[in-house]
């Protein structure tokens, strides 16, 4: 059986039929314009499940920036980027098909800037030094914003659970500064200002505050205008990515020790409380997220000897190799679940350039509200 056909099996066709009206026209075109199916699949090396490769890794492609989902909540569509035409471009690619589909018209993309608006009919993203507002169905897009003249984007992009703000970093020499911005106004506030990196912003997802990273090992929470910021005591060591629990109480994060042979651990940090506790050692994890209630994690292992895409299951602390990421930059593997958790998705580069990777999980994951 095709690849397309095989991964035809994880889009319920009634779902993908009553959906195909809502399909909208690629901003700043008069006609679609559509991209054939790059799907291919192959056993994993090492555990022999199926790898879905969703791209083809003669062009670069990316998910949508990290803290956001990257399909439609009903999982029919993936959206990402790609620079297939020569320059980067947002496409939404129909899982059942394998056809993609372009969404903007930009002078120069910035990848990691990519997020899908509640509603899921609004793109945010920055182009060159201007923030982006799309609105997929109607073909069109619009300026929100622009970066402060005489500074730069920095990474960390994020936009509100409610689709209203989006949060990034500008960095002028060595001061940084995490900026707010309206995305119906326009108006943009500094919440932030250090002499320090600053990055990673999120959005809490029910309260007006912000998550975010300074320096190397430190996470701080502030409210929107900046009045009310505290530095989280994590335990020892650095800090790698974290995400907030689904209802904000909580901050999951990778910490990695300061002993060398410890091992990197998915740890808790509890806000009402300020107590910090392990939720699993890893093998190695140097990037992770949470499915949609935190009861399994996705990771990617920075082991050389075992650069393994793992499943870790929350309640009893054990693992599960689903394949090898094989990527010479194990970080940016940046794993994540479906809403639904039935499906993971990743990057690499193991094939060529860039390209994204899929596999299904609904033997070994339950499925979650979507």
């Amino acid at each position: 059986m095709r690849a397309r056909s095989l991964f035809r099996t994880l889009i319920n066709r009634r779902v993908f039929l009553s959906c195909l009206t809502a399909v909208g026209l690629p901003l700043g075109c008069t006609e679609r314009e559509r991209f054939p199916s790059e799907i291919s699949n192959y056993p994993d090396p090492a555990t022999e499940f199926t790898v879905f490769r969703l791209t083809n890794p003669t062009h670069e492609s990316r998910l949508a920036s990290a803290g956001h989902r990257v399909t439609s909540r009903d999982g029919l569509f993936l959206f990402y980027s790609s620079d297939r035409t020569g320059t980067a471009e947002v496409y939404r690619m129909n899982l059942r098909t394998g056809e993609s589909e372009r969404l903007t018209s930009a002078q120069q993309l910035r990848r990691d800037t990519v997020a899908l608006l509640p509603g899921e009919n609004r793109l945010a993203y920055f182009d060159s030094e201007w923030l982006m507002l799309a609105e997929l169905a109607r073909r069109r897009a619009r300026r929100v914003c622009p970066i402060a003249a005489g500074w730069s984007l920095e990474q960390g992009f994020a936009v509100s659970a409610g689709g209203r703000e989006a949060a990034f970093v500008e960095r002028r020499d060595d001061v940084f500064r995490l900026r707010l911005a309206s995305l119906s106004s326009g108006s943009v506030a500094t919440v932030v200002e250090a002499n320090q990196t600053l990055a990673a912003p999120q959005f809490h997802p029910r309260h007006s505050l912000l998550l975010y990273r300074a320096g190397e090992d430190s996470l701080w929470v502030t409210d929107y205008r900046g009045a009310s910021r505290r530095r989280l005591p994590l335990a020892a060591g650095g800090v790698g990515p974290a995400w907030w629990s689904r209802d904000g109480s909580a901050i999951l994060y990778l910490n990695f020790p300061p002993e060398r042979r410890s091992l990197n651990s998915i740890r808790e940090f509890t806000l009402a409380d300020s107590t910090d506790r392990l939720v699993a050692p890893t093998s190695q994890f140097v990037a992770f997220s949470p499915n949609a209630n935190a009861s399994v994690f996705v990771g990617a292992s920075g082991s050389v000897a075992s650069p393994y895409l793992l499943l870790l299951v929350r309640a009893t602390r054990r693992e599960l190799t689903l394949c090898e990421h094989r990527s010479t930059a194990p970080a940016t593997v940046a794993p994540v679940f479906s809403p639904d958790s039935q499906l993971v998705f990743f990057h690499s580069d193991r094939h060529g350039k860039t390209a994204i990777y899929a596999m299904r999980v609904d033997r070994l994951v339950e499925k979650t509200e979507s």
